[in-house]
């Protein structure tokens, strides 16, 4: 089974002094998500994939359908804290998320709001803050951190909840290059060292190629899905679309229409370099 399985989830944001029809933000969306799988979701701002991240936590509840979470059903209440601890949400602008003055006090800010035993919440903090390499910053005041290290402070505190997923909304976007490689280092040794689930929203290619698998959504559905290599590989249906691609899959997409044998579609500088000197031969 799934560790998260989405089922024909419809959402919108309809008020109830509007009489008129809304639009759904997310329209019948069935997806599964596997323990330890590292999931990039992209698409067009207003494409739904905010609305989607917010319903994997229960912080948005499904007008139709079923999200479930390890087995649980997001919109039963008594369920509503079990997947908080397993299913963790890190927003796009981290200063949204730090709540205190000093980083240790942040980061334990989540287990001390879970009555967890100071003594292990201690350990949980450190443990935390050396996954994301800040535990030398424990000390220091979250403001005068960059963008880069605020955000892996914020990953931090829900690390700290010992989840089994964190789903991050655009966690780069508000980030400069270096910022996002941090990140991004970030994400992948979580993933890779320590097994977590990751859902990752984002809108930079050269993210999404570094995932398991991707799940492009446009208007409020889901276009399509695969490896990074299937995904962009289909560069015709994304432009159609107007979605990017990797700059090395445009390249390749362009030689091809030039009549340049390529025999695949590269996501990556390196890759990309290889399949110039196979096409030279």
């Amino acid at each position: 089974m799934a560790f998260i399985s989405i089922k024909n989830l419809c959402f919108s944001y309809a008020e109830e002094t509007d009489p008129q029809p809304h639009i759904n933000a997310v329209d019948d969306v069935s997806l599964e998500i596997s323990e330890g799988e590292f999931l990039a979701v992209i698409g067009h701002n207003g494409c739904g994939k905010s609305t989607l991240a917010k319903h994997l936590n229960a912080m948005l509840l499904p007008d139709s359908g079923k999200v479930y979470v390890d087995g649980d059903d997001t919109a039963d209440e008594e369920k509503t804290w079990d997947i908080r601890e397993k299913v963790g949400l890190v927003l796009q602008n981290p200063d949204n998320q730090l709540v205190a003055s000093i980083v240790e006090e942040d980061v334990a800010f989540g287990p001390e709001n879970l009555g967890v035993d100071p003594a292990e919440i201690r350990q949980r903090v450190d443990s935390a803050l050396k996954a994301v390499d800040m535990y030398e910053y424990r000390m220091h005041a979250p403001d005068k951190l960059s963008g880069g290290q605020k955000q892996r402070v914020a990953i931090a505190g829900i690390l700290a909840i010992r989840p089994k997923c964190i789903v991050l909304d655009e966690p780069t976007a508000m980030l400069d290059p270096s910022g996002r490689s941090e990140v991004m280092s970030t994400l992948l040794k979580l993933n890779k060292e320590k097994g977590i689930t990751i859902v990752l929203i984002t809108h930079y290619m050269d993210e999404a190629v570094l995932a398991d698998r991707v799940v492009v959504m446009d208007s409020a559905k889901v276009l399509t899905e695969g490896t990074p290599g299937e995904v962009f590989s289909q560069v015709e249906l994304l432009k159609k679309h107007r979605l990017d691609v990797p700059q090395a899959a445009e390249l390749a997409h362009r030689l091809r229409g030039c009549g340049v044998k390529i025999d695949r579609i590269p996501l990556t500088r390196e890759d990309c370099v290889k399949m110039l000197e196979e096409a030279m031969k």
